[in-house]
Order: structure tokens, then sequence, then C-alpha cells
């Protein structure tokens, strides 16, 4: 059974996470999506993508930490190279992409949502942020990378060494997101921004995202193993096990 769900509307494919009200991000909700990235790169028809979320309460919770914790170390490093690599392709494609964030975007979901071209969150009490380092692990290369770049260094240091979530209003004034509107109106307002970019030649698009991703991918790429291997030892690190393993409990 599949953990996403997929509609079009005039070009744009519309994919929403739907695995439960939390949308805890597992190996098979990871592969599902990167299926769904290889159909909306290669499906000519689709000009533009939404992600969001079938549940209103969340958008992602991030990794599914009880699931996850129990894991031997080989099955997570699976796991996370896939989370990465799926990261990365999201945040790489040649397509106009945007996060319609109707519910919470945390860690790994807040991961996906800096991973698209644009995000819209709906107002009131919803939140977003990275709270890896309250469960002992870094922030993933690749989004700090790419918060660094959207929200400048001064306050992606506050973010990511912080530990804390924000409402809608702060994640705007820090650059992590685009708009803060009515929940009913975030998935139009992002198939309304993808639509308008995608009017445009794809080619000229593809050619001006990559001027603007290309460094980041690089480094990246160039960094991979070595970042794969210190975050895999944090998270199977005493200090690690013991928070997350807490957390878990709360989960």
């Amino acid at each position: 059974m599949s953990t996403i769900s997929v509609s079009y509307q005039d070009g744009i494919a519309i994919v929403l996470l739907n695995r439960g009200v939390t949308n805890a991000l597992d190996l098979d909700l990871v592969n599902d999506l990167d299926r769904q990235l290889d159909r909306v790169a290669k499906d000519k028809g689709v000009r533009a993508m939404v992600l969001g979320s079938a549940s209103d309460k969340f958008f992602s919770i991030g990794f599914d930490i009880r699931k996850l914790f129990e894991y031997p170390r080989q099955d997570f490093e699976t796991f996370f190279r896939a989370f990465n690599r799926v990261s990365l392709r999201l945040y790489t494609l040649p397509k106009p992409t945007a996060a319609a964030l109707t519910g919470h975007a945390v860690a790994g979901g807040c991961i996906l949502a800096l991973c698209c071209d644009h995000r819209f969150m709906a107002d009131g009490r919803k939140s977003m942020g990275l709270n890896e380092i309250r469960l002992g692990v870094p922030v993933p290369y690749l989004p700090d990378c790419i918060l660094r770049d959207i929200a400048g260094v001064r306050f992606a240091q506050e973010i990511m060494e912080s530990g804390q979530f924000y409402e809608p209003m702060g994640c705007l004034q820090m650059g992590m997101i685009d708009e803060a509107l009515p929940a009913k109106d975030v998935i139009p307002r992002a198939v309304e921004k993808m639509k308008s970019l995608a009017s445009w030649p794809l080619e000229a698009f593809a050619g001006i995202k990559r001027n603007r991703t290309q460094d980041i991918e690089k480094k990246v790429r160039e960094l991979q193993e070595e970042k794969h291997v210190y975050f895999v030892d944090c998270w199977y690190s005493d200090d690690a096990r013991r928070l997350i393993g807490e957390a878990a409990k709360k989960f």
C-alpha cells in the first residue's frame, strides 16, 4: 500500500504524504517519494509539483524514531542513505516545486520542505524547525547548506543550534517560508505559484535552478560519505541513544 497519494491539476502534480496523521518517515515512505519524483521528472505532461500532506495536523513529524531507534546500524544506514538521496533529488529536480505546509513540518519534515523551491505554510498554531540537536545528532549536511543559503548564516545558526520550533510568522521573518496564510488557501496558493512558474519554458527554469543549486549539490556529493558516517556515529552514540530513546517513548 502506497504511503503517498497523487492528483493532477493543469499539469501540476499534487503529491500528498499519506502515512497516518504524522507522516513519520520510514523507508517505505521515502522509497514511495523517490518513485514519485522519478515519475514527475520523466513525465513531460507534468510541469511542476506541490508536495503536501493528506493530514491537516502534520506535514511530517520527521523520522519514525520509534521504529528507526530499534534498527541495527546497517538497516539504519540503508534508510539514511535513501533519505539523503531523495532529499537531494527533490532539491535538484529540474521542475518547479513547492511545499504546502498545512500542518507541522519538523525535523525530517522540515528538511523535505527546505528541499522545495518554495514553501507556503498555514498560519495559526503550526510549527516548523530542526530539533536534531535535541536528539544528539547534527542536522544532515544538505539541509544545513540549504538553510544557510535561504535564511542566512545567522538565522540558520540559531535555528539549528537551538533546536526550537517556530510558528509561521517567525518562519516568515527568518526566510524559511515564502508566505503564511489560512490553511484552506495553502495548497491552492502553492498550485497557483507552480502554474505561474510552469508557464515559462521549462528548459530556462531548469537552467536557472541549476545555477542556484549546483554549488550546494557539488559540496554535498563531495562530502556525502564523510557526513553520512559522522551522522550515523552520532545516532549510535551513548548520548543520542538516551535522548532518542526518551523521545521515542513520547512519539
